[in-house]
């Protein structure tokens, strides 16, 4: 009898140990993404913090991108309809140029207006320097940025990543594929 509730109260911490951690969201990998302060195309100051308990959606462009940036960007329009469509309001779409010095919050402002961009769940960020920016890429996504000899075009990933509640990079989508925007919205149904 003594022996049994001498297992029971070290049971009863691990129990109490666990519930304190809380949802942790599983994903194809675990990449917590690094605290930032970025402007956004209204001017305004965006910061981790304010992603803070929510899931969203990151890719990184540029405004004078010739190749992969625009399809991604609609792609990313398209993502922002199918979320509103699921009623997954609460998703924020976050878009990091890696041409900042180019990207100001209103080169940004007009070219999300003309890829069809609510700004109402998308910040377009800029504001800070371009060794901020592939430093911050690599670490909190793994993925390089690297300007391009002898031109004005920036090479970067072309993926999309789903960031967890708690600020972790949990899943890569193809960006240039409008069939992946239906896959997100979908992992995301999975997980609420």
């Amino acid at each position: 009898m003594l022996r049994r509730h001498k297992l029971v109260l070290p049971l009863f911490f691990l129990l109490l140990i666990l519930s304190a951690c809380g949802d942790e969201y599983e994903g194809d990998f675990s990449y917590e993404v690094q605290d930032f302060s970025y402007t956004n195309q209204d001017g305004e100051t965006v910061n981790k913090s304010d992603l803070d308990d929510k899931f969203w959606v990151a890719n990184f462009i540029f405004t004078n991108c010739e190749t992969v940036c625009p399809p991604m960007t609609s792609n990313m329009s398209k993502l922002q309809d199918q979320l509103a469509e699921a009623g997954l309001n609460d998703v924020q779409l976050v878009s990091f140029s890696v041409d900042p010095e180019n990207d100001t919050p209103e080169a940004l402002k007009e070219y999300g207006k003309s890829r069809e961009a609510s700004f109402d769940n998308w910040d377009f960020l800029t504001g800070y320097e371009f060794d901020d920016i592939k430093e911050f890429s690599i670490n909190s996504f793994k993925s390089p940025v690297e300007p391009i000899a002898d031109s004005d075009q920036v090479m970067h990933v072309t993926s999309f990543f789903l960031v967890s509640p708690e600020g972790n990079a949990i899943k890569r989508y193809t960006g240039t594929m409008p069939a992946e925007m239906e896959k997100i919205v979908a992992d995301i149904e999975d997980y609420k």
